[in-house]
């Protein structure tokens, strides 16, 4: 919410000068015809295919004036001769148009599509490549919203508007240059009326991208809290919360509706007074011309041509004005799309990266503190730790202790603000951020799988390992059992987030993901704090399995689980205070020793 707020105040801002408008426009602009180049043979196409069709429907006025001409002046009393000639030429005419129009059509939507396909690739591409602390910040359902809603306005930009700006240029430039021709007069009394619909139609566009830009926001914000209930629909479901999610889902809603309106109702306002400029300039032309009939100044045919040219000229106006609204909208929306590409990963890389090929697990915490940028606690209080490689560290203490972030130092999801962290003696902010984290892996609590398949899932491990690889992975993992009961085997949807398998079974599928990765370190966080008894036994087994011969930090609340560690390092408010073997920590009759004795019953204290 405070980023919204803030992008918010931050568009207000650039709202304030008219200068700095015109000078961001043209920059998005810019911006966005540099995903429109790739495209530029198809966009070639439409052009012609757009102008040859507004020059086509320029020539029926004209056409259609001769044939009024002819149907009640004919050159010889009833000869039809020039009549049907003009009528199968009119024929002609709009085939011909309907043709480039197809053309147009065409070029312009594989355009459009294209460049929103490259649009969306670009952004989740961008977003990819963010850091975690990015992702804390910010609502998935806003984000998914600028991918979604945002980029579909650009597209109706792309593929509609842009076709009929050229289109409306070619009619407007041609049109009145007929008119011209066709009666001075008429033309003069019919262009006083343009600059009404120009500022009209400026003052109008510029309320309306302050409120489409609000409305996009109001939107991503009402987009953020279905996704959010809807992902956590069975903790609605358990507390009986539905109404609750409604009625927050209904309320953002609500402001979205109510800025839709306000949208709305300039529009209202807009449209007519565009259409009664229009059908008043009409108006006052039927009077001048016919007087000028009347007196033998101008035929009625001309008279028809030049009532259709007015029409046509005014339909082209009309129409600009209403592409500058849509010209508005389409830059709220390209605002909010280039901000996440102007997104800066705040981990900060070096310049010449250290490629690191190969590691031994060599790990070192070096006088390590941390503090999130929002938070004045120190997470993590100076600490110093040296993991020789295979070594198993168990880090244990009060929840808030600062365990997780500790081992979210080493790939780098977040950076230390004092200290640093080593790999092989290399200092991690100077490594290639893909090598290092290539060299990892890690088991959570909860196991993140996607909605596809259980091969697709095990594949995020390995993409290029092949079915063996996988069933031996599987296998190790003691997941191959329960994968070959499912009816599809490997080939079993999983649900999003993996809701159609137990808790056991997305555990050990986890571990058969790291397998194939064959990391050298390891991180088990939680990883059999929430099964049960016979699930955790086959769990642990596998584990066992996956942590032979890698450097493996476990974080546990059950000590059960790391009886068995090379080290146990005691955290408490952010720092060590106490490192050692289960059985040296008991003796020491310390911290561990009073949690282990909650949980153990066999525990004898010294």
């Amino acid at each position: 919410m405070m980023g919204n707020t803030r992008r918010r105040a931050t568009s207000a801002t650039r709202g304030a000068t008219s200068g700095k408008i015109a000078k961001g426009d043209l920059r998005q602009m810019r911006r966005l015809i540099a995903f429109i180049k790739p495209y530029r043979r198809q966009m070639i196409y439409a052009v012609i295919g757009i102008v040859i069709a507004a020059g086509l429907g320029l020539v029926f006025p004209r056409i259609l004036g001769n044939l009024v001409d002819s149907a009640l002046s004919p050159a010889t009393p009833g000869d039809t001769t020039a009549l049907d000639r003009l009528a199968l030429l009119l024929i002609g005419v709009f085939a011909a148009q309907a043709l480039f129009t197809a053309i147009r059509v065409y070029y312009l939507s594989a355009v459009g599509e294209g460049v929103v396909a490259d649009l969306r690739t670009a952004v989740y591409r961008h977003l990819m490549t963010l850091s975690v602390r990015f992702f804390d910040s910010r609502k998935t359902g806003e984000i998914t919203s600028r991918l979604t809603s945002d980029v579909s306005v650009v597209q109706a930009t792309v593929s509609i508007a842009v076709a009929q700006a050229i289109s409306q240029v070619v009619t407007l430039v041609g049109g009145v240059t007929l008119m011209f021709i066709t009666s001075i007069t008429l033309t003069a009394y019919v262009l006083s009326f343009v600059p009404i619909a120009i500022i009209t139609a400026t003052w109008f566009g510029r309320r309306l991208r302050r409120i489409s830009t609000g409305f996009q926001d109001l939107v991503a914000e009402a987009n953020a809290a279905a996704e959010e209930s809807i992902s956590a629909v069975r903790v609605v479901k358990w507390f009986s919360a539905e109404k609750f999610q409604v009625a927050r889902y209904s309320e953002a809603v609500g402001r979205s509706y109510a800025i839709a309106l306000k949208r709305a109702r300039i529009r209202a306002f807009f449209t007519p007074i565009v259409t009664f400029v229009a059908f008043a300039t009409l108006a006052v032309i039927l009077w001048l011309g016919g007087r000028q009939v009347l007196a033998g100044d101008l035929s009625v045919g001309d008279l028809v041509s030049f009532l259709v040219y007015t029409l046509t000229v005014a339909g082209a106006i009309g129409t600009f004005s209403g592409l500058y609204g849509q010209l508005q909208e389409a830059l709220g929306s390209t605002q909010r799309i280039f901000e996440l590409l102007d997104e800066k990963n705040d981990l900060p890389q070096a310049t010449s990266p250290k490629r690191m090929p190969r590691v031994s697990g060599h790990v070192r915490f070096n006088d390590v503190t941390f503090r999130y940028s929002d938070r004045d606690v120190e997470v993590l209080r100076r600490i110093s730790l040296d993991v020789r490689p295979g070594e198993v560290t168990a880090i244990v203490g009060p929840s808030g202790a600062g365990k997780s972030t500790m081992v979210q130092m080493l790939p780098r999801f977040y950076d230390p603000t004092g200290g640093f962290v080593e790999i092989d003696g290399h200092d991690i902010r100077e490594v290639n951020l893909a090598d290092l984290r290539s060299h990892m892996a890690a088991v959570p609590q909860e196991v993140q799988l996607f909605s596809g398949t259980i091969t697709e899932n095990l594949r995020v491990g390995d993409p290029k390992a092949s079915t063996t690889d996988l069933v031996d992975a599987a296998t190790a993992a003691n997941a191959h059992e329960f994968i070959i009961s499912f009816p599809d085997g490997y080939e079993t949807l999983v649900g999003e987030r993996g809701v159609k398998l137990s808790g056991g079974q997305r555990q050990r599928l986890a571990i058969a993901r790291a397998l194939l990765k064959d990391p050298r370190i390891l991180i088990l966080d939680e990883a059999t704090s929430s099964l049960d008894s016979e699930s955790e036994a086959l769990v642990q087994e596998a584990l066992d399995a996956l942590m032979k011969g890698r450097t493996t930090f476990v974080i546990a609340h059950r000590l059960s689980t790391v009886r068995n560690a090379d080290r146990i390092i005691v955290l408490d408010g952010g720092a060590v205070v106490e490192e050692g073997t289960h059985d040296e920590l008991i003796a020491a009759n310390g911290l561990y020793a009073d949690l282990a004795s909650r949980q153990f019953t066999d525990v004898e204290q010294p």
